[in-house]
C-alpha cells in the first residue's frame, strides 16, 4: 500500500471516530442541557450547581455509549482503569465546561435563562475538544498491533509483458496477506 493509501486509511479511521466521538456526545449534550434546565427551573438550585449536576448524569450517559458503540473495538482488559481515568479526564472537562458557566454567570452577572444556555453549550464545545483528545489518548487505548515477523515476498522480477496494474494488484495482495489477523470478527449486529 502507497503512503497515500496508508494515509487515506488513517484519516477514514479517524473520520469515523470524530463522527462517532459526536453522535455520542450529541446525546450527552441533550441530556446535559436537559437536565440542566430541568434542575434550573424546578429546583432551587443555583445555575452552576446545576450545570455541574447535569454534567455527571450526561458523563454516565456518555460512558456507556463511548465503551459500548464508539470505543467498542479498543482494550477492554483494565476496566478500573479505564474507568479511573474516564472519570479524572471527564471531572477535568466538568471543570473546564462549568468554569465557563461560572465566569459568565459571576464575573460578567450574565445570567438570563438564554445567557446561562448559551455559556453552558460554549463550555461544553471547549470541554469536548479536551475530552475527545484525553478519551483516545489515555482512556480508550487502542491495541496493540499484533507483531508478526514479516516474510520476505518471493522474488518476483516483472517481465516486460507483466502490465503494471497485475504487478500493483499482486503487491496489494502480498501485503493483505501479511496484515490479515489470525481471528475472525462478528459483524456488528447493528449493521445487519
Amino acid at each position: 500500500m502507497s503512503e497515500r493509501g496508508a494515509l487515506r486509511a488513517r484519516l477514514d479511521l479517524l473520520a469515523r471516530e470524530v463522527a462517532k466521538f459526536g453522535a455520542v456526545g450529541a446525546v450527552g449534550l441533550l441530556v446535559n442541557v436537559a437536565v440542566f434546565n430541568l434542575l434550573r427551573h424546578t429546583t432551587d438550585l443555583q445555575v452552576v450547581r446545576a450545570s455541574v449536576l447535569a454534567t455527571f448524569v450526561a458523563i454516565l450517559c456518555n460512558y456507556v455509549g463511548f465503551r459500548y458503540w464508539t470505543y467498542r473495538d479498543r482494550d477492554k482488559t483494565g476496566r478500573t482503569r479505564e474507568l479511573t481515568l474516564f472519570l479524572l479526564f471527564s471531572a477535568a472537562g466538568a471543570v473546564i465546561e462549568n468554569g465557563v458557566l461560572y465566569l459568565a454567570t459571576y464575573g460578567f452577572d450574565w445570567n438570563s435563562p438564554v445567557q446561562s444556555n448559551v455559556f453552558k453549550i460554549l463550555g461544553i464545545g471547549i470541554a469536548t475538544l479536551f475530552r475527545f483528545w484525553s478519551y483516545r489518548t489515555w482512556v480508550f487505548k487502542a491495541l496493540p498491533a499484533e507483531v508478526r515477523p514479516v516474510e520476505a515476498p518471493p522474488a518476483e522480477t516483472p517481465s516486460a509483458e507483466t502490465p503494471p496494474a497485475e504487478e500493483a494488484a499482486r503487491s496489494a495482495g502480498r501485503f493483505l496477506e501479511q496484515r490479515r489477523p489470525t481471528e475472525t470478527v462478528e459483524p456488528d449486529p447493528v449493521r445487519r
